[in-house]
């Protein structure tokens, strides 16, 4: 039986859309799903109704999900689905210690101070776009949500990608999130931030190539969501 080719599926960060990633899918194919908070400007349900959203977008599978940041919660909310041959975890949030609004920011500003320039302006078009009300909302639904505790019962591979020089994805943090998932592993990609699949799009595809070819399945039982 010919191996199964899985599909990409990329849910972005808080507030962005499919400028946040362009540069990316110009070098691996990917589809985009935008939800409320990341991209759309919508209503923002619960975090479990993101995560359906998200499924219902999966098709006949399989797919291999990528998250960047906030997307990584409901990419992690969403990946006990059986279509889910492989998950990939772009800077991951929440760090507990960062639901602090204060402190949050605190944070953020460091790690932007650690970003391109030219990033700037293309990430506060993309929050402009998506609105300040559903970024707020987003924030409120999904900070408090345990990605590592969401991920236990994730039995596919799991790869978490940060970059050295991020302070919203701590480096125990990170590592704290890949050892929760029974498959999980670290990619820290030197010199990087938080916005790692705009800034480091080769290094991020070559991640993405990998977890390609570790979930492409001969067909049947080869691809499954659910931890065993």
């Amino acid at each position: 039986m010919p191996p199964v080719i899985p599909r990409l599926v990329l849910v972005p960060g808080l507030g962005l859309d499919g400028r946040s990633s362009w540069r990316l899918r110009r070098r691996v194919p990917a589809d985009l799903v935008l939800l409320p908070g990341m991209g759309r400007s919508a209503p923002v349900p619960g975090l479990d109704v993101l995560a359906a959203r998200l499924r219902a977008r999966l098709g006949t599978g399989p797919v291999v999900l990528v998250g960047h940041s906030q997307g990584c919660q409901v990419v992690a909310a969403a990946a006990v689905d059986p279509r889910v041959a492989g998950v990939v975890l772009l800077g991951p949030t929440t760090d507990p210690r960062l639901r602090s609004v204060r402190r949050l920011a605190g944070w953020w500003l460091r790690t932007a101070l650690r970003e391109p320039t030219w990033q700037l302006p293309l990430v506060l078009v993309q929050w402009l776009s998506t609105g300040p009300r559903a970024m707020r909302a987003l924030w409120r639904v999904a900070s408090p949500d345990r990605i590592d505790a969401r991920l236990r019962a994730v039995g596919v591979p799991v790869t978490v990608v940060r970059g050295t020089r991020d302070r919203l994805c701590p480096a125990d943090w990170a590592r704290q999130v890949a050892a929760a998932a029974p498959r999980g592993s670290l990619v820290e990609l030197p010199g990087a931030a938080h916005m790692t699949l705009q800034t480091h799009p080769d290094a991020v595809a070559a991640v993405l190539r990998a977890a390609l070819a570790g979930a492409t399945s001969t067909g049947g039982d080869g691809f499954r969501g659910v931890s065993p």
